[in-house]
This record gives C-alpha cells, sequence and structure tokens, in this order.
C-alpha cells in the first residue's frame, strides 16, 4: 500500500513538474513573438508636377500643376505622371493623350526614358501635324520638367519602333524637350483665299 501510495505520489509530483515546465515554455514563446519589432509603412508625401496639356485654343502647350502620390522609384513617380497626363487636364486645357491609353513599360537609361504605350496612342489620335507635335512635346517636356536628369524620350508602340505618331511627326528617333512650344505662335500675315477673292468678284460682277 505504501508504494502505491508512493508510486502515485511521485507521478503527482512529474505531473506538477511538468506543468510548470509547459508553462514555462509557452510564457517563453509568447514573450519571444512580443520581442518582434513592427516595422510600419512610412507614406511618403504628394509630390508636385509640372504638366503640359493643350491650350484651349489648340496651337500651343500651357502648363499645369498636379499632386502625384509620394514614390521612392523614379519609375514609379514617371507611371504617375503618365497616368496624370492621360486623365486629362483640370484647368479647362485640352487632352494630349487617349483616355484609354495604357503605358505597358518604363525604361530609364542615362538621360534617356523609354515608355512602351499602347495601340491606343495611335488608333485614338486625332493626327494633324500640329496635333502630333502637342502630344509628343507634352509628354517629352512634363518628363523633363519634373525630372532633371532626363533629356530625350523614346516613344514605343506595342514594344515596337514605329516611324511616325498618326503620318506626320517622327517616333522613330529618341525626342529631345522642346519648351518652344510652351508659347502662343506669333502672329504672321494672314493668308488670303484666292477661291474667295474669285467668288467675291463674281458676285460684284453680277
Amino acid at each position: 500500500m505504501k508504494k502505491l501510495l508512493l508510486g502515485l505520489a511521485g507521478l503527482l509530483v512529474l505531473g506538477i513538474l511538468a506543468g510548470y515546465g509547459i508553462g514555462w515554455y509557452v510564457q517563453q514563446g509568447k514573450q519571444s513573438v512580443e520581442r518582434i519589432p513592427i516595422v510600419a509603412a512610412v507614406a511618403l508625401p504628394p509630390q508636385a508636377v509640372q504638366l503640359y496639356f493643350a491650350a484651349p485654343q489648340g496651337t500651343y502647350l500651357q502648363s499645369e500643376m498636379r499632386q502625384i502620390p509620394g514614390c521612392d522609384e523614379d519609375r514609379d513617380c514617371i507611371g504617375s505622371l503618365l497616368q496624370e497626363l492621360i486623365s486629362g487636364s483640370q484647368q479647362g486645357s485640352l487632352p494630349v493623350l487617349p483616355e484609354s491609353l495604357r503605358v505597358l513599360g518604363i525604361e530609364l537609361e542615362n538621360d534617356l526614358v523609354r515608355i512602351n504605350f499602347s495601340r491606343q496612342l495611335v488608333d485614338y489620335h486625332p493626327g494633324g501635324s500640329l496635333s502630333e507635335l502637342l502630344t509628343v512635346y507634352s509628354i517629352v517636356n512634363s518628363l523633363v520638367e519634373n525630372f532633371s536628369y532626363l533629356r530625350q524620350l523614346q516613344i514605343l508602340i506595342d514594344g515596337q519602333s514605329q516611324q511616325t505618331l498618326k503620318g506626320h511627326v517622327r517616333i522613330d528617333q529618341p525626342v529631345y524637350a522642346d519648351f518652344s512650344f510652351s508659347h502662343p505662335p506669333l502672329p504672321g500675315p494672314e493668308i488670303v483665299d484666292e477661291t474667295e477673292i474669285q467668288e467675291g468678284q463674281d458676285l460684284n460682277n453680277e
């Protein structure tokens, strides 16, 4: 009987010790978890950029300030800037890029930025030499204005180089910024249509 009681007492002591051991192990695990530092993501402040859209007259570019989200990488900043150009003006200027346009890729190489646009840049562009010039230089001027190390832009369409945008402005070579498009054109001599003169003379003769 004594042996049985001693055995039970030993088992009880072992059980108590095991319980303490398990409790200590769990507590240490909790403390280890609690010691893991939690690093909170720091939100970067918005960045002010200057964009170029077509003036209401459609003859030159005019600037417009905009805020884009803060970003660590220039590729991300450029992507946000292009998205603002695609979204259009907030101050009554004319759009320079189709709303459905997508940016498929951005590559940086020294002072060159290579941007791969979707086919909508060509398919939904209204065409015309002046309109094409304003589109191309709104992009390159906006980029160079906000990223001081950039000097030139290479435009790709669906990953391919294309000779012209829509038959007038060549885009098969890198394009340099030209801020002369940011000024109203100088007034030139009035061009008189000879057909209208002839029609007026005919009416007078009648």
